[in-house]
């Protein structure tokens, strides 16, 4: 087995990449776009609203001193936006790939770039709701994107000409590392987004599973897709072949109030766990000590209740509360807020929260959805309990709605509306307001032009989820008046919860990224071994199982003629006519016995084993077979060899070395009890 890790990922936006090589198939797990690195561009054109923000000529001198002062809106790009796929995927030959599996929404962005080539012939597994949430949200930035063509033009080049400005040293390296990377190697990486029609070719190519259906894939591995709890539809991934099983952790949450949680039962006792779902919340660190008393301190059922306590979840809810509040108190003050988080999860708990609280106050504040994929999307979310917690699945089952948010649009104080231009939004447009808008990078969609608007207003909110630089992100909009709310959510397992979940999974091999080994300290886990597998680097893993299973059909099976060994207690041998055959990731053995052999009459055709020249020729003076021992020295103190002449009934030798065994006669009755005797004496088939 091979892991090459592709991109260590940053968060729930950028998730984890991986080529796995198992069984011979080449695995692609998530294909993600690095949105972050949008906010290289300005987010509209350069002469249109944005006030200055410094000045524009410079002399050589002052170009010098670039990296050395502020970062100013000029140092930007101002062109069609491209994209930035995960680093040296490009470089992999897409007719190779044999399996892409797609663990959450985020992961599926990049796909498109992948399925447009035309020997992309791979098969793609997803989860039903992933590939209906992904789908939405690719389709969400296609739209997005065309409309900043609307402002900026289309741009004809085949290369991205605003390239070659950022190569120079004046430029400064926060812009030129998101561009060219650490390496100065990722250019290769930045594409034009793919088009609907390249979205839509893309999922029909996917095949959707739903959490715990078994695929199988060229009857040889069997694909198994488990809750991860981090967003609608996300999961883990188990596959179990013929060489072993392994299962991939990507991030993941134990305990959600919207997603299907954590499933733990078939993820225990893997031959090998590949983590790589790191929360971006690292707060504490674990020491020795502390994963020493979690392993010999706690059964399962104590390790698996300490992992799935409320107390995460609560702190989640009590951020999203908090959110609530300041959003309240804005619009008390008289200004908006504009929310751009856009994870699905979040989103969906938020409208909910936001509206109860609105509904309990005085505050008569519209709450305004503008996507072009809101209305669709808010209400897939009703459709979906099995996707979703227990908690929301009962509120379906009981007669309500699993998300609250149905009613506030019934009632028209949650509005949606496909772009900030729709003349119904127009109309019905009133301040203060709240409204979820995209895109989180604060470069595309109708977040730049609400930001825009309300930038200088002190009264108003801006609240953006972790993962963009507020510096970086805002430097277009400065400078900006409103207050800000930058929030982290959960993207994955916290570090310290590592070794407990360990210890209950009980993987042999555990592959995990190399800072994992730099903060916390694994050595003491009961565990056949622990790697650490490096960014754009191959780690090779031996034989992943120590012995692989045959199925024997029962019937064929009571037809084999057993021998015992005598070199072995307990253990018999049996010779068999039939096919070896792979079928649903399990090696069987199929056709029948031939009739000599399982009669016991088959001659012996394989010895193992070795046997002296004074106990062969012990055997053959009883079956009246007679001779003497020559011993020869080798040469330097090479070890020698023995030779046994046969006096009677006729001639022959039986020379004897570590090389092997050769029998010289003419006489076919010597021969054959010769071949009886080493029979007698050694093991064989």
């Amino acid at each position: 087995m091979e892991l090459t890790c592709l991109s260590k990922g940053d968060g729930f936006h950028y998730p984890p990449c991986h080529m796995l090589n198992l069984s011979g198939f080449r695995i692609l797990i998530d294909c993600p776009l690095d949105l972050l690195a949008l906010t290289i561009f300005y987010p509209l054109p350069c002469d249109v609203g944005i006030e200055a923000y410094g000045q524009n000529d410079q002399n050589p001198i002052q170009k010098k001193q670039k990296l050395e002062r502020q970062m100013t809106p000029d140092d930007l790009v101002c062109a069609e936006p491209w994209y930035k796929t995960v680093k040296a995927l490009h470089l992999w030959e897409a007719s190779l790939i044999d399996i892409v599996l797609i663990s959450n929404p985020m992961g599926l962005l990049g796909l498109p770039f992948l399925t447009q080539h035309p020997r992309f012939c791979a098969k793609i597994y997803m989860t039903e709701a992933t590939a209906k949430i992904g789908q939405l949200m690719m389709e969400d930035l296609v739209s997005m994107h065309m409309e900043f063509r609307r402002f900026h033009g289309p741009e004809d080049s085949s290369f991205p000409c605003w390239t070659k400005n950022l190569d120079g040293e004046e430029v400064p390296g926060v812009l030129k590392n998101l561009v060219f990377g650490e390496n100065g190697d990722d250019l290769g990486s930045w594409m034009r987004l793919y088009s609907l029609d390249d979205v839509k070719s893309c999922m029909k190519k996917v095949q959707d599973v739903k959490f715990s259906e078994e695929v199988c894939y060229n009857g040889t591995l069997i694909i198994k897709a488990l809750s991860s709890g981090l967003d609608i539809g996300a999961c883990n991934w188990l596959i179990n072949g013929p060489n072993g099983s392994l299962s991939y952790v990507s991030g993941s949450i134990f305990v959600s109030h919207h997603a299907k949680n954590f499933d733990f039962h078939g993820l225990r006792g893997n031959d090998v766990m590949i983590y790589s779902g790191l929360s971006c919340l690292q707060t504490s660190e674990m020491t020795e000590n502390d994963c020493i008393s979690t392993i010999s301190e706690n059964n399962d059922g104590s390790l698996a209740a300490s992992l799935l306590d409320n107390e995460e979840s609560l702190e989640e809810l009590e951020k999203l509360a908090f959110v609530c509040s300041c959003a309240a108190e804005s619009a008390d003050a008289g200004g908006s807020t504009l929310i751009t988080i856009t994870r699905v999860g979040i989103v969906l708990q938020l409208l909910e929260l936001l509206s109860n609280s609105l509904e309990s106050s005085s505050l008569k504040v519209p709450i305004f959805v503008i996507s072009s994929v809101a209305e669709e999307l808010l209400a897939y979310a009703n459709t979906i309990p099995e996707w979703l917690c227990e908690q929301r699945q009962e509120k379906l089952i009981s007669g309500e709605p699993s998300f609250g948010h149905l009613k506030f649009i019934k009632d028209k104080k949650i509005h949606l509306f496909p772009a900030i231009h729709s003349p119904n939004l127009i109309t019905s447009w009133q301040e203060p307001c709240i409204v979820f808008a995209p895109h989180w990078s604060l470069r595309l969609g109708p977040s730049v032009q609400l930001l825009q608007r309300w930038r200088g207003d002190p009264k108003s909110l801006l609240v953006l989820e972790d993962g963009i630089s507020s510096g970086l992100g805002l430097l277009p909009f400065r400078p900006i008046a409103m207050k800000i709310l930058q929030c982290s959510f959960l993207s994955g397992i916290r570090l310290q919860k590592l070794p407990t979940l360990l210890s209950l999974l009980q993987p042999k091999i555990v592959l995990v990224p190399d800072f994992v080994n730099q903060r916390i300290n694994l050595s003491t886990m009961k565990t056949k071994s622990i790697l650490s597998y490096s960014e754009n680097k191959t780690l090779s893993v031996g034989r992943i199982a120590e012995n692989a299973d045959v199925e024997i059909m029962a019937e064929l099976a009571t037809k084999l003629s057993w021998k015992k060994l005598r070199q072995r207690e307990n253990f018999g041998i049996a010779r068999l006519k039939g096919d070896f055959v792979m079928e649903n990731g399990k090696q069987r053995l199929v056709s029948g016995l031939d009739q000599e052999e399982s009669s016991g009459k088959a001659r012996t055709l394989r010895h193992w084993g070795s046997v002296t020249p004074e106990t062969l020729l012990e055997s053959l003076v009883k079956m009246s077979v007679t001779g003497s021992i020559e011993h020869r020295r080798g040469e330097n103190g090479a070890e020698g060899k023995s030779i046994i002449y046969i006096t009677n009934p006729s001639g022959g030798m039986i020379e004897t070395s570590e090389m092997g065994t050769a029998i010289i006669t003419d006489d076919e009755t010597v021969a054959s009890k010769i071949f009886q005797a080493i029979d007698g004496i050694l093991d064989g088939i």
